[in-house]
């Protein structure tokens, strides 16, 4: 039986999270992630969100001392939606297995410049980053530190030029979704790394973790996160059950 949590309140602890919370309990925290806000310390020295975590749930409990919060799974600093982090050692090593086991899964939402040359297909390419300049790049087959990247994608909607994508991420690549979808001639809409021919300084990029899917690291109830994205441009020009029905 799988247990689908479109967002609830929270019902532990003694006052709200500061975060929408999704799901939580003694092994597992749920969340959607705000948009712009770096998964972990980078170079920019901005708070990043997993020590905003900590400082949440140690207030919300009031737990003395350091909190443990175990990162799973990463977004991209832009991109908002769906994660979960654990909250005890033994769930994030289990729930790392189940990413390695390819257990767990991966749902995304984006908006796309153009429109795919199928209404639905597989991406297999050979992605390599530059870790300078925090890029990525399509190369050949064979090319030393290239790691392949596969994912599948659905069209659910054309408008104004733009295509709504249902995308299965079957690998866990550094800026997969945006570089191969780029590859095809369909940038994501307001991405300035890797379409900024076709898009404009400030635009916020339309890709947001739609699902978030695992086996529970004690019960093995499997669990699954759903976050839609915000009703605003681009996303607005479909209505929104076309969404709800991709994640279901």
């Amino acid at each position: 039986m799988t247990q689908h949590i479109t967002g609830r309140a929270n019902d532990i602890g003694d006052g709200s999270s500061a975060f929408e919370v999704l799901y939580e309990d003694n092994h597992l925290l749920g969340i959607v992630k705000p948009v712009n806000i770096p998964v972990q310390e980078d170079a920019s020295g901005d708070m990043d969100l997993l020590n905003l975590l900590k400082e949440d749930v140690k207030l919300r409990f009031n737990k003395p001392g350091n909190v443990f919060m175990g990162l799973v799974h990463r977004l991209d600093r832009p991109v908002g939606g769906a994660m979960v982090f654990a909250k005890t050692s033994k769930a994030a090593s289990r729930l790392s297995e189940s990413v390695r086991t390819h257990s767990f899964h991966k749902v995304y939402l984006t908006v796309v410049h153009g429109k795919p040359s199928s209404a639905q297909g597989r991406l297999i390419d050979t992605l390599l980053k530059d870790a300078a300049n925090n890029t990525v790049t399509v190369v050949r087959k064979g090319t030393p530190g290239g790691k392949e990247a596969i994912l599948d994608y659905t069209v659910l909607g054309t408008s104004e030029g733009f295509s709504l994508l249902k995308i299965d991420l079957l690998t866990g690549r550094s800026h997969q979704i945006r570089v191969q979808l780029s590859s095809i001639g369909c940038p994501l809409y307001g991405d300035q790394k890797y379409g900024a021919s076709v898009n404009r300084p400030g635009q916020q990029i339309a890709l947001w973790s739609a699902l978030v899917g695992f086996p529970h690291p004690v019960s093995k109830e499997q669990i699954e996160l759903i976050s839609l994205p915000p009703q605003n441009y681009p996303w607005n020009l479909w209505p929104q059950d076309i969404q709800k029905q991709a994640v279901r």
